[in-house]
């Protein structure tokens, strides 16, 4: 990284063509961001396009912009991203992703320094510096046909490569650091990470990279805002999908954590007697079929202490199982398969559930 950050500095000071390579989630628009914020263009305008994301009949308008009717809905002149960033940085994200018929046309922008507006006969000067980005081989693509290779060496002016996080070292504990600091909402101590939680972090493979690292201690954080971690105090669902390791359940006084988190503070009571009392049933009610991950180490079950209060375990449990739920489909922005997997819950399972609960769907 300080090899990185040392290219980057020598690189920003002229106006050649960068391209940005590495894996999805290791920062490489920070690495674009870098490049233009250290640069001569720093005062005009950095605009990234990520053409991946946009569909393909589209991107060429994007990129270039379009004349008052040149094609249905194009009520007015609009400028192209080449003409925002004009003086500045364009930042060409995912670009192994680009159709072919649009790699033409880019090519002949940056042999050129020209653009032609859809649907306009008059070609207009662009001064813009191209960095580009892509997580492919691109070799790899030119070799299926997939890439032109004459783009490839245009582009490929200044290569930089960003390292895997797994190939970082003890750089992942700093960055967790950082982003538990990111994390921490306004007055709160951010969480802090043990030592087997950290011995833990440097030997994952973290196949999402930075990514998938910041995903992580936004999650923790929801759950023990401002509290030291073990690698044991985590359940195994709450740690990316495919970690080995092996991870003892909640404690009664964790599971009492969580009723709080969701109930607050008075309206169970004894929160550490309620999950006492519901360890045994934990399985079945959250576990579904697969409930190993969450409740095979719990300690016996304890009969509380009722006195005269009556306790409703039945409507405690739906509310603890539908509090889960919910933070699982906020965790996994809606997705349902990924959130079953979290719950360790078969889909229909948990489609059956959010049915039985009235929970919203935004993404299936």
């Amino acid at each position: 990284m300080r090899s990185l950050r040392a290219l980057i500095r020598r690189v920003a000071t002229s106006d050649s063509t960068v391209l940005i390579l590495g894996e999805s989630g290791t920062g490489k628009e920070l690495v674009a961001q870098s490049v233009h914020r250290l640069s001569t263009r720093h005062t005009n305008r950095f605009v990234p396009v990520n053409c991946g994301a946009i569909p393909a009949d589209l991107l060429e308008s994007e990129l270039f912009g379009h004349t008052k009717g040149a094609f249905t809905g194009a009520l007015a002149d609009r400028r192209g991203r080449f003409e925002l960033a004009n003086s500045g940085t364009l930042f060409l994200d995912e670009i192994g992703d680009m159709r072919l018929d649009m790699q033409v046309k880019l090519l002949r922008v940056l042999q050129e320094r020209v653009i032609d507006r859809v649907g306009d006969d008059r070609s207009i000067p662009v001064n813009v510096r191209v960095v580009a980005a892509t997580h492919r081989q691109l070799e790899e693509s030119i070799s299926q046909g997939k890439f032109r290779a004459d783009l490839f060496y245009r582009l490929n002016v200044v290569p930089l490569y960003v390292p895997a996080l797994r190939d970082r070292g003890d750089d992942v504990t700093i960055l967790f650091d950082h982003f538990a600091k990111r994390c921490a909402t306004a007055g709160q101590l951010p969480i802090r990470a043990s030592e087997d939680l950290r011995e833990w972090m440097t030997s994952y493979s973290w196949p999402g990279n930075c990514r998938e690292l910041l995903n992580l201690v936004e999650r923790l954080t929801v759950f023990w805002p401002a509290q030291e971690l073990s690698l044991k105090s985590i359940p195994a669902s709450m740690l990316p999908r495919g970690a080995s390791t092996v991870v003892s359940a909640s404690s009664p006084d964790e599971q009492a954590a969580i009723l709080e988190l969701f109930q607050g503070d008075d309206e169970l009571g004894s929160a550490k007697e309620a999950a006492h009392a519901a360890a045994d049933c934990v399985a079945d009610v959250i576990g579904g079929e697969s409930s190993s991950n969450w409740s095979a180490e719990l300690p016996a079950a304890a009969a509380p202490a009722l006195s005269n209060a009556t306790v409703d375990l039945k409507q405690m449990l739906a509310d603890f199982e539908s509090a889960w739920i919910r933070e699982a489909m906020k965790v996994t922005e809606g997705n349902i398969t990924h959130a079953a997997e979290l719950l360790g819950l078969a889909r229909t399972t948990l489609i059956e559930r959010l049915r039985k609960y009235d929970l919203s769907v935004s993404r299936q």
